[in-house]
């Protein structure tokens, strides 16, 4: 007992001079101080709190064992319980996979042969207490109450350490345990080989959301191993090396010299070999490769200073800020191989390979938001969903670890190609990337067939008709665009006329978007707008005819006219907010949250919404609106996003709007104006330039446009482009309590 209040005394006195110098240094534009890695692991947002750096190959994080929704990232705040730290996790996605590699340090010999039907049958698990939990860009900390170990995690791009300090005297063991697997993942085929007293190897291929994954690993230890104990399928085997569906590994180490376990981890997708390669080189020094972390996160996020008196705010926009740079995930090694779909392997020359690729979500502001933090990253993702392309012949959906998973609705890769190519980001052949747009939009898979033959996608032939149409036509849209900067007027003018299918199916008598029959008149009924069914027997994808039938972003205008009138069309949109928020059905779709109205900040396809008064000249509205989702869907508990967070477009939106800036038309290359929420936000660009929004007199009520300059001169226009801003300047707001119905007209 002595021994376990000593060590708490320790990690009480090491947290404690954690905290004095985040204080110390908040002075210096520490920026990783304001950040809290625990928002988003509560409610729905399914974040994890673990340890990565920027777009990092390794995200090392605690899994409670739990497979259910909530839980999708492997930890959900609530828990309580820890199944032990895994090297691959989704950041606030709404299916689970991943949590591949299972490492849990533990003080005595465990039978690892008996089946585990839960994780309450785990003889590895531990409580752990949020009071001894701690958590920071690059690195995470817990106290394992069961076996009284203090457990800490780093990571570099490549390469996760661990370290474990056990009580004196006690045993200093780690299970290695590559069957572990929650929600949707399952092993098909794992082996573990000890290689020498400091080194162990091995693979796990396993199906889920991504059916064919392949993840070979190799740990370094930083003492000799001096037992082991390998199984293979529940059985103990001899030798050195276990092979079978599901393997597990305890590890025994001398506990003479020092309390403390070190271990460094790599992962691959290629090969054992490759792990090698991708492991970071020197010794064990933990301290440092932790304080390299933060130091490459507190760069990351002085790419945006703000300035407010408002604590919160600053810990919501960093926390937004660092959220929405985890993920797209490296993927090739550092010799630049990967592994494609196929099994083959291909070599990224140039360019880094990028996994993790939630373009449903991420083509609407994440993915924008990268143009100006970090486009030379952003060329190399695009590379990587031509790589895709070469593979498949048609651009990626939604891809994980090379695997296709074809979730969600549209081809958005194609707007994130367009977007980085009409911003003048180089570093991809742009003839490719047409090509490649292009074939993809002209094949016959996901209803294309459909929508080529009937110019939309009748509801009596395919389900999520409405939102799948909706997209293609934007989609179309922006092949459109990339046809006509590359001089292809024939393929623009074709892209361009088919962008209009919304036309097809807009409803002038209830003004929503609704199902229509391959006949072309009859509209699908019963008809109630409220009605949600998930993702089956439904018109619209997680979600309503309220939600879905603003997904016009790319020709407002036109839209606006289809609705009667500017009048009718911001009287509808403002009906949006202010509806009951009752959603009607058996089988509700629960992304369907953040409800505000029938407005669902929750999830993606409301993001825009609220810039579409600026189009109808009422921006008044949009500042309200804007502002009040600011206020409300977003806070510092865990609970702080009000739905998933999607690998960064939850936060992203936030990181554009609080600025007072949004890309409603993600590939158009402009930024609607919403309203400001700092005095002063800076974003600093490459090449040393700086375009800085400043908002006077903004406060709680202060939070619409009065007036406006940009570098000087009067600035009464609802957008600005990517272009005025990167030549740098100063947008200048006055704000005010009551709306200026003449500003932006």
């Amino acid at each position: 007992m002595r021994n376990f209040t000593l060590l708490v005394l320790f990690v009480t006195i090491i947290t404690s001079c954690k905290i004095k110098i985040k204080n110390d240094n908040s002075k210096k534009d520490v920026f990783v101080s304001h950040v809290d890695p625990f928002i988003g692991t509560g409610g729905h947002g399914h974040t994890y709190p673990g340890a990565t750096v920027p777009f990092g190959m390794l995200q090392v994080s605690p899994d409670n064992g739990i497979s259910s929704w909530d839980w999708c990232s492997g930890y959900h705040h609530s828990d309580s319980i820890v199944a032990g730290f895994s090297h691959l996790h989704l950041s606030g996605t709404g299916i689970g996979d991943l949590a591949d590699i299972l490492f849990m340090p533990v003080n005595k010999k465990l039978d690892l042969t008996a089946k585990a039907a839960s994780r309450d049958f785990l003889p590895y698990k531990s409580k752990y207490n949020h009071v001894n939990e701690k958590a920071t860009p690059g690195s995470y900390q817990v106290f394992l109450e069961d076996p009284k170990i203090n457990v800490e995690l780093t990571s570099t791009q490549r390469t996760a350490f661990h370290k474990y300090t056990f009580a004196n005297g006690d045993k200093q063991s780690v299970i290695v345990d590559l069957g572990f697997a929650i929600n949707w993942d399952k092993a098909v085929k794992t082996a573990i080989k000890v290689e020498d007293e400091y080194t162990i190897s091995g693979y796990r291929y396993s199906t889920g959301w991504a059916k064919n994954q392949k993840v070979f690993f190799v740990a370094k230890f930083s003492k000799p191993i001096t037992e082991t104990t390998l199984i293979a399928d529940k059985k103990v085997v001899e030798g050195k090396t276990a092979e079978g569906e599901n393997t597990s590994l305890q590890l025994f180490f001398n506990s003479n010299n020092t309390n403390e376990l070190l271990a460094k981890v790599a992962l691959s997708s290629v090969s054992v070999e490759n792990a090698k390669d991708n492991l970071d080189g020197g010794n064990f020094d933990f301290q440092n490769v932790k304080a390299k972390a933060e130091s490459t996160w507190n760069k990351a996020l002085s790419k945006i200073t703000i300035e407010t008196p408002v604590d919160s705010l600053k810990t919501i926009f960093y926390t937004a800020l660092y959220h929405a740079q985890v993920a797209p995930v490296t993927y090739s090694d550092k010799n630049g191989q990967f592994r494609t779909e196929d099994d083959k392997i291909v070599t990224a020359k140039n360019y880094t390979a990028y996994s993790t690729l939630s373009l449903w979500d991420t083509f609407r502001a994440e993915n924008p938001l990268l143009t100006i933090l970090d486009p030379n990253r952003v060329s190399d993702m695009v590379n990587s969903m031509l790589a895709y392309y070469e593979t498949k012949k048609i651009l990626p959906v939604w891809t994980l670890y090379a695997n296709e998973t074809n979730t969600m609705t549209g081809y958005h890769s194609i707007p994130v190609i367009a977007d980085a190519y009409l911003k003048g980001i180089k570093g991809f052949d742009a003839e490719k990337a047409f090509e490649a747009m292009k074939a993809t939009m002209m094949q016959d898979e996901r209803g294309l067939n459909f929508y080529k033959k009937y110019g939309y996608i009748p509801y009596n032939l395919l389900d999520e008709s409405v939102t799948i149409t909706l997209e293609y036509a934007y989609d179309d849209w922006c092949v459109a665009q990339m046809a006509k900067a590359l001089g292809k007027q024939a393929d623009y003018e074709f892209f361009y006329n088919r962008s209009k299918a919304y036309q097809h199916l807009f409803d002038p008598k209830t003004g929503f978007m609704r199902g229509k029959s391959d006949d072309g008149k009859s509209w699908n009924e019963p008809f109630d707008a409220k009605h949600s069914n998930h993702r089956e027997h439904t018109d619209y994808t997680e979600g309503n005819a309220w939600q879905h039938s603003w997904f016009v972003p790319h020709n407002v205008e036109d839209f606006i006219k289809l609705h009667g009138s500017n009048d009718v069309f911001t009287n509808r949109l403002e009906q949006l907010f202010i509806e009951s928020s009752e959603i009607t059905g058996n089988n509700v779709s629960a992304d369907i949250s953040g409800l505000i109205g029938q407005y669902a900040h929750g999830n993606e396809p409301s993001h825009h919404i609220a810039y579409m008064f600026n189009k109808a000249r009422q921006p008044w509205r949009t500042q309200y609106w804007v502002r009040h989702i600011l206020d409300t869907q977003y806070n510092t508990t865990p609970n702080g996003l009000s739905g998933n967070e999607d690998c960064g477009q939850m936060s992203a939106w936030y990181v554009f709007s609080s600025m007072g800036l949004y890309p409603m038309n993600p590939a158009s290359g402009d930024y609607e104006i919403g309203s400001p929420i700092f005095e002063k936000a800076t974003i600093n660009l490459q090449g040393g330039k700086t375009f800085v929004v400043e908002a006077e007199n903004v406060s709680a009520k202060n939070f619409y446009i009065q007036s406006a300059t940009l570098n000087g001169v009067e600035f009464n226009q609802t957008s600005i482009s990517h272009k005025q801003l990167l030549q740098g300047g100063v947008l200048h707001f006055v704000m005010g309590s009551e709306p200026n119905k003449n500003w932006g007209l």
